[in-house]
């Protein structure tokens, strides 16, 4: 046992409420919203304190898992390791895996603290107490989450009733409140025993599944049988993928938490949001004297309490009040801060159409382990890509089929294997890659290398690749 607490990080949502930035392959947890860190970056900030943490381990999915080994690396985190969920079961079979590997690594009396990776969090004195807090009655046998005080009526929360006091700075949890209507979320507000569910947690291994075991046994059984005969990757465990699906989809709040007699909450006056919605962003922003907060290239005109966020184009905002006007590559969002907890229905609009789906989906700029590329112009046999690839890092050794190659270096230095002959390739020299010629692009320097790509043939797809080398282990 370590008298350590081992972080879980939970890594693996696809929210759009945060769109066009915020995409189902471009999660908000892995998005640089305000400030230069991203939300992941800054939760593996808040348990970077080796004296109170573990290493973390890291529940997300295929499709991040190299995000979630890039960002961690940037930041010198190191791990306890990365978990891939096959598919998305929701947090309860999420906890019951965590609570499986880190029973198996420090033993069952370990204490975890599971965390949303998309939160922003002030990792202040108060937080630390909070923390402290619930370490102790969670090392009492408690299940314990922490309750957000509230500070304002807000109707996109649960609510959790306090109860009477346990252990020094823990209260027994009286019950969970839904998501209320406006007068009721008044009512709690004056009452002053509610707080907003924070959808973090505290408790041993051994306690969290003895209450599986008791109260979602399907949930455990699944999850035991997925870890049991898991398979290592390169750094990370991917779970069974038939195992796994056995498991019902079910939060932990509804399997565990609403039903054990053993729930603890520790009213936590700290500040905290889950960056659910636009107006979410701009309360969090630094405000100029006008109340607006402002990210990229814009120029405000007459315009008052709103957040203007662009990520490539120059934006003109003029005559405005309490907007929320954001920019992507290749979407543009214009809509009330009051009612940007709605964008998830636009969302849902945008998908359901063909002609729009994609905008949902997928984001201009894709990011890979070697670095990643954004698409700039794409036509009828041709499409064009800004590439960039990480100081000593490569692309895997490919061929395609049905299209040729043309690279020019805009920045740094390239390495360029075409068949058995290697180039090295400086700033504003070009190199032509034949079809169906077998190449690699490597990163050689201690500089970012960019480049721009130019395809052209009949078919342009991304699963035109046949990788005969990779050190990522992608076939």
């Amino acid at each position: 046992m370590t008298e350590k607490i081992v972080p879980v990080i939970m890594a693996g949502g696809k929210g759009t409420r945060l769109w066009p930035l915020s995409r189902a392959t471009a999660a908000k947890q892995f998005i640089r919203f305000i400030g230069d860190k991203t939300l992941f970056q800054g939760t593996l900030d808040r348990v970077a304190d080796h004296d109170l943490y573990e290493p973390a381990v890291v529940i997300t999915n295929e499709e991040f898992r190299f995000l979630v080994a890039e960002q961690a690396r940037e930041m010198d985190a190191k791990l306890s390791g990365i978990v891939l969920e096959p598919e998305a079961r929701n947090t309860a079979a999420a906890v019951a895996v965590a609570a499986l590997i880190v029973a198996d690594l420090y033993g069952s009396d370990t204490l975890l603290q599971v965390l949303p990776s998309d939160h922003d969090i002030a990792t202040d004195d108060r937080y630390r107490s909070c923390v402290d807090a619930a370490a102790t009655a969670a090392r009492a046998g408690k299940i314990v989450t922490f309750g957000i005080t509230p500070t304002e009526p807000a109707t996109g929360y649960g609510y959790i009733e306090m109860g009477e006091p346990l252990t020094a700075g823990a209260n027994a949890v009286k019950r969970f409140v839904e998501k209320p209507k406006a007068e009721d979320a008044e009512k709690m507000l004056a009452a002053g025993n509610y707080f907003w569910n924070s959808g973090m947690f505290v408790f041993s291994a051994g306690q969290i599944l003895s209450e599986l075991r008791l109260l979602a046994p399907d949930v455990l059984a699944a999850a035991e049988k997925s870890v049991r005969v898991a398979t290592k990757d390169l750094d990370f465990t991917r779970l069974d993928a038939e195992a796994f699906a056995e498991s019902p989809s079910i939060s932990i709040d509804y399997a565990v938490m609403e039903k054990t007699s053993n729930a603890a909450v520790v009213p936590s006056p700290i500040s905290w949001s889950d960056l659910g919605s636009w107006d979410a962003v701009w309360k969090l922003g630094n405000a100029d004297p006008d109340g607006n907060v402002v990210s990229g290239n814009a120029t405000l005109v007459n315009t008052r309490n709103s957040l203007v966020m662009s990520r490539n184009s120059h934006l003109a905002v003029q005559g405005m009040d309490g907007v929320a006007v954001i920019a992507s590559e290749d979407a543009v969002y214009v809509g009330r801060l009051d009612d940007s907890q709605q964008v998830g229905n636009l969302v849902k609009l945008l998908a359901a159409d063909k002609k729009t789906a994609t905008l949902t989906e997928n984001h201009p700029t894709s990011l890979r382990p070697w670095g990643g590329y954004t698409s700039v112009l794409n036509g009828e046999r041709f499409q064009v890509k800004r590439l960039f690839v990480h100081p000593g890092k490569k692309l895997s050794l490919q061929k395609h089929h049905h299209r040729s190659e043309h690279w020019i270096c805009v920045k740094g230095a390239a390495e360029v294997t075409i068949d058995d002959k290697v180039t090295m390739l400086h700033e504003n020299q070009s190199i032509y890659i034949p079809q169906g010629a077998v190449h690699r692009l490597g990163n050689p320097g201690k500089i970012l290398l960019e480049l721009i790509e130019i395809q052209t043939g009949s078919y342009l797809g991304e699963d035109d690749i046949i990788r005969l080398v990779d050190e990522f282990g992608r076939s």
